[in-house]
């Protein structure tokens, strides 16, 4: 079973204190090692999702997402993100699709998915389906060991009500979202843990009946 060594997050913590492209080619060699066992750890969460997403000829290079920080409209021109990441889903992190998202960060590592990004036709999906059938999704959200494993909703709202929706509106909670993201945080001892995965695993299995929801009434949706 694949384990992120202590040393992942070693390198992390040194990176986000020393983010310069000199201290990071005099660590290069740090940087491989860490890499390559973060590729086993995300190799084994790809068979292990796969049980239950069809993640069919998903390859590690399709979930991982780079260290480097595109600065070209950033006031923060840090070269390289403190943390390792990786998204799983049908099609690849670049599928429109709703995934699961597995964060590394020293004290900050987490699981989570759900809206965060979404285009104006998602969004207007979304509230056309509170409006018409809130008990679905606040039937899977709501649910005791949802929330006992994800707790609230992370994200955005709208400060009034959105066009078309009354303010007084019964659901006026729900369709206000702009985001409504959940995860799971997981302590640097469970990181460092050989049953990481596993616990990734079961994470994504409490998850999966959201994204259900968000993927089935998003369907192929897009923005021209």
């Amino acid at each position: 079973m694949p384990q992120i060594p202590a040393s992942t997050l070693k390198f992390l913590k040194e990176l986000a204190q020393n983010n310069t492209r000199e201290w990071f080619q005099d660590h290069k060699k740090q940087w491989e090692g860490v890499k390559s066992n973060f590729e086993v750890t995300v190799q084994d969460l790809i068979y292990r999702i796969g049980r239950f997403e069809n993640l069919a000829g998903i390859r590690v290079q399709d979930c991982n997402y780079r260290i480097a920080r595109d600065v070209r409209f950033s006031p923060d021109k840090s070269p390289y993100k403190t943390w390792l990441a990786a998204s799983f889903g049908e099609g690849g992190r670049k599928s429109s699709k709703m995934d699961y998202y597995l964060h590394i960060a020293p004290g900050k590592s987490f699981l989570g998915g759900g809206m965060w990004e979404s285009t104006p036709s998602q969004l207007a999906k979304f509230r056309q389906e509170i409006d018409y059938n809130p008990q679905e999704i606040k039937g899977i959200i709501e649910a005791p060991a949802f929330k006992a494993h994800f707790g609230e909703p992370e994200g955005t709202s709208l400060k009034t009500a959105p066009k078309g929706y009354p303010k007084d509106h019964p659901e006026i909670e729900l369709l206000r979202r702009t985001q409504l993201f959940f995860s799971h945080s997981f302590t640097d001892q469970e990181v460092l843990s050989p049953t990481f995965t596993q616990k990734v695993e079961e994470s994504c299995l409490i998850l999966k009946p959201y994204l259900d929801f968000l993927n089935l009434i998003f369907g192929e949706s897009t923005d021209e």
